[in-house]
């Protein structure tokens, strides 16, 4: 099944390309659009969640220079099951954290300092816990691929705008709308993929660290804190903003027409339904958390 995803998605970001490259250079212009997108297609698959990490300033950590998180992962990874990712801080004091990587064997989860202040422990591990999730659920190649060539869309839309000339096939009408709407179709893609998986990997998630409410938590502090904190990083690259778990331009309100996530209040709702109905599944808590409450620190 995802692989199945992984290829519509490609198939349809391929095929925005071609538009984009008739518009710039008529059949020619297609067909080297074409190669282009096959070869951001392979990088996709292999490089881009190194991009990703760049593009946002992530620097790797380890049981020694970050012993805290490092240690809650490796336990969360432990309980999901999952090879131990890699490790990953963006200094910002925006809260926020994503994973990515083509699969489980080569994956990484980032979390910015913000976060790490500003939750305590269990919010935490709810979050870390969440990002484990999409990578239990084989989403992060689908996540990652999506950022890359939305982003690169983008460009090429741009580039079309200024350059389709109006002897194209479509004529400049036709230019200027399709390089105004290959960006939004692009969006559209993101937004139906990222509702259903972040719904799933919430639900996941809680069933990982074994409380739900700890997830509830720290979606409505992150929530509230993104809405008066900027991140940077995500601002100069706001085709990667699926890819957080929550969305990071909020505040500037960038793209609410087609926004990638789900109502937070809806995603607190069902944890806390999830957390009071008794699904059977193990509320164990995480050996790290025996006689500690306290805050992150």
């Amino acid at each position: 099944m995802a692989f199945a995803r992984t290829a519509v998605l490609l198939a349809t970001m391929t095929a925005i390309f071609m538009f984009l490259g008739l518009l710039i250079g008529g059949e020619t212009g297609m067909i080297i659009a074409l190669a282009i997108a096959a070869g951001m297609n392979v990088f996709a698959w292999w490089g881009s969640d190194r991009m990703v990490l760049s593009m946002h300033g992530a620097r790797e950590v380890d049981a020694r220079s970050a012993p805290d998180l490092w240690r809650m992962v490796e336990d969360l990874a432990r309980r999901a099951e999952l090879p131990m990712p890699k490790v990953y801080i963006i200094d910002t004091d925006q809260p926020n954290a994503f994973a990515t990587g083509r699969n489980p064997q080569n994956a990484a989860v980032a979390a910015t300092t913000g976060l790490m202040k500003r939750l305590s422990r269990e919010e935490l591990a709810g979050v870390m816990a969440h990002e484990l999730a999409h990578i239990k659920n084989r989403d992060t190649l689908l996540m990652t691929i999506t950022a890359t060539l939305a982003g690169a869309i983008s460009m090429l839309a741009n580039f079309a705008l200024f350059f389709g000339g109006r002897d194209r096939p479509m004529g400049l009408i036709g230019t200027l709308a399709l390089a105004i709407l290959a960006p939004m179709a692009a969006g559209i893609v993101q937004m139906a993929i990222s509702r259903t998986r972040e719904y799933q990997a919430d639900e996941v998630g809680a069933e990982i660290c074994g409380q739900p409410l700890w997830l509830a938590g720290a979606l409505e502090k992150i929530e509230a804190f993104a809405k008066r904190i900027d991140m940077n990083s995500a601002e100069r690259n706001p085709a990667t903003a699926h890819m957080f778990i929550i969305n990071p331009l909020h505040a500037h309100a960038h793209d609410n027409l087609f926004s990638t996530h789900p109502a937070t209040a809806n995603r607190i709702a069902a944890l806390r339904q999830l957390a009071g109905v008794g699904s059977g599944r193990s509320t164990a808590v995480p050996s790290f958390y025996a006689g500690n409450g306290g805050p992150w620190g």
